[in-house]
C-alpha cells in the first residue's frame, strides 16, 4: 500500500511531504530530533495536532480540508515503538494478545501463535519481558505489531537497544518477514548502514522536512545538497567553478589549479558546491598503463592513513590546495599491492560520473 503524506506541525516542527511506495521498505534517515517519530505517529493516527494529510492507497486517513480523521484504532497499522513498550507484568503471549482484544478468545490464541511463529519466538510465549534478551523483546514487539495483520508496518528505531551481532540477525528477520507479509514497511533510523541494508527506498529527513527521497542506491550515490551529503556521512565536500565546456560539450570545473570534467548534472556556469564519496577517489598505480584513458587525474600528498581492518582511510592534500583534505577509502588488498604512507606523492582519479553537484539552499526551494 502506498502512503502519501503532507504534514505541517509546530511542536515538534514538521513541514514534510513525501510518498512511500507500496510493498517496499522505506527508511526515514535523519538525526535525533528531526521529526521522524512524529511522522510515524501521524501515519498511525497518534499525532493529533497540526495540519495532516495522510492518504493510503488513495484512501484518506486524515484530510484537513474536510476535517475527516480515521481513528487510530481503525487504521490497519502495526507500530513497534522505541524500546518496544512491552507490559512487564504480561508474558510474551499476553503482550501479543493485547493487540487483539477486539477478537474472540479462540481466534486470539490462533493469531498469537502465528505471530510468534513468524518471528521465531514461539518457544518464549510464557516468558516475561525481564526474562528476554534485547533481541527477543524486539521480536515479541514485532509479533504484537503484526498480529492484527496490518497493511502497514511502522518500526521506530527498532534496533537501537540491541548489540551489533543481534542487529544483523534481526535485519534478516525483518527482510524475511517483509517477504512473507508483503506489507509496506516504514523504518525510522539514524543509522546509515541500517538504512542501506534494509530499505529499497530512502527518505532523508532534516529539521522536520524532506531533503531527498528515492531508490536507496541512487540517494546514497547522488545526494542532492550539502545537508544530504552530511547526513550520508560524505566528508568530501568542496567548492569549484564551472566554466566553459570541452570540445565534446562536457562541462569543465576549476578546482584550484585542477580542471575536472563533470557530468551534466551541474549548473552551466558559476560557483559549484560538489561532493565525492571516499570510495570513488581512485588511486592511480604507477605500474598501470593508464595513458590517455586516465580521467580527471589529481596529484596529491598523503597526510594520514588509518587502517580499519578490511579497509583503510587515507587523507590527502591535492597539489595547489594546501588547506583541502580529500579522504580516500581503499581496500586492504589494494594496500598490500601498493602501500601508501604519509608524505608519499600519489595520483588519484576523480571520475566525472562520481562528482556530485550539490544544490544550494535557494535552489532546493526552487
Amino acid at each position: 500500500m502506498s502512503v502519501e503524506l503532507e504534514l505541517r506541525h509546530d511542536g515538534p516542527p514538521l513541514d514534510f511531504a513525501a510518498t512511500f511506495p507500496a510493498g517496499r521498505i522505506t527508511a526515514l534517515l535523519g538525526p535525533s530530533g528531526s521529526g521522524k517519530t512524529s511522522i510515524l505517529r501521524a501515519i498511525a493516527g497518534l499525532l493529533r495536532h497540526g495540519r495532516q494529510m495522510v492518504r493510503v492507497d488513495g484512501e484518506p486517513w486524515s484530510d484537513p480540508r474536510t476535517g475527516w480523521r480515521l481513528p487510530a484504532r481503525l487504521r490497519p497499522v502495526g507500530l513497534v515503538p522505541q524500546h518496544y513498550a512491552l507490559f512487564p507484568h504480561l508474558t510474551a503471549q499476553g503482550n501479543v494478545e493485547m493487540a487483539l482484544q477486539h477478537l474472540p478468545p479462540s481466534l486470539r490464541a490462533q493469531r498469537v501463535r502465528r505471530a510468534l511463529a513468524l518471528v521465531q519466538v514461539e518457544e518464549l510465549a510464557t516468558r516475561h519481558p525481564r526474562e528476554l534478551s534485547g533481541g527477543q523483546k524486539q521480536r515479541v514487539a514485532v509479533a504484537r505489531a503484526i498480529a492484527r495483520e496490518p497493511r502497514l508496518l511502522l518500526l521506530d528505531e527498532p534496533f537501537s537497544a540491541v548489540d551489533r551481532g543481534t542487529k544483523r540477525s534481526l535485519y534478516v528477520e525483518i527482510l524475511r518477514l517483509h517477504e512473507a507479509l508483503g506489507a509496506t514497511v516504514v523504518v525510522v533510523t539514524h543509522d546509515l548502514d541500517e538504512a542501506a541494508q534494509l530499505a529499497s527506498h530512502l527518505c532523508l529527513v532534516h529539521a522536520g522536512r524532506l531533503l531527498q527521497s528515492g531508490a536507496t542506491a541512487e540517494v546514497l550515490a547522488h545526494p542532492c545538497c550539502e545537508e544530504a551529503a552530511r547526513l550520508l556521512d560524505i566528508p568530501n565536500v568542496f567548492d569549484g567553478q564551472i566554466g566553459t565546456a570541452d570540445a565534446g560539450g562536457q562541462a569543465l570545473m576549476r578546482w584550484g589549479p585542477h580542471t575536472l570534467r563533470v557530468a551534466d548534472r551541474g549548473p552551466p556556469r558559476g560557483h559549484l558546491r560538489w561532493a565525492i564519496q571516499p570510495g570513488n577517489v581512485l588511486l592511480v598505480r604507477p605500474d598501470k598503463p593508464w595513458d590517455s584513458h586516465l580521467e580527471n587525474p589529481v596529484d596529491a600528498r598523503v597526510l594520514e592513513r588509518v587502517d580499519l581492518g578490511s579497509d583503510a582511510l587515507v587523507w590527502l592534500t591535492p597539489a595547489g590546495l594546501e588547506n583541502v583534505r580529500l579522504q580516500m577509502r581503499l581496500p586492504a588488498r589494494a594496500l598490500r599491492r601498493f602501500p601508501v604512507r604519509p608524505g608519499q606523492e600519489v595520483t588519484v582519479c576523480l571520475r566525472a560520473a562520481d562528482i556530485v553537484p550539490l544544490r544550494t539552499p535557494g535552489e532546493q526551494g526552487a
